[in-house]
């Protein structure tokens, strides 16, 4: 019998989980946005801001989906520079780090 002002505890159903729609702890991360950034200005014979967008890239991985990006699009080979700076910035990322910021 519950106290006076209280309920009685009941437990709620468990829903049934639904496989067609996966729980958040299992996402996959989202493509990022930047590799058709870059695109863009290179189709906009801007060459000299994909380069320096290229020198400050957020992350190896991101440079590896470009290089895919510009190989599914049949552009690879199109701006030597590029493809220059795309292999230098993935080198210098990908090497190991002498100091890091605190």
């Amino acid at each position: 019998m519950a106290e006076r002002g209280r309920k009685a505890h009941t437990a709620r159903p468990r829903r049934p989980h639904n496989r067609a729609f996966p729980s958040s702890r299992t996402r996959l991360p989202r493509p990022s946005p930047w590799p058709d950034k870059i695109i863009a200005l290179l189709r906009a014979g801007n060459p000299a801001a994909a380069i320096a967008q290229v020198k400050v890239a957020p992350s190896v991985r991101d440079l590896r989906a470009l290089q895919k990006a510009l190989a599914a699009a049949q552009l690879a080979g199109r701006w030597k520079d590029v493809d220059i700076a795309i292999e230098e910035s993935i080198r210098l990322l990908s090497g190991s780090r002498l100091h890091r910021s605190p």
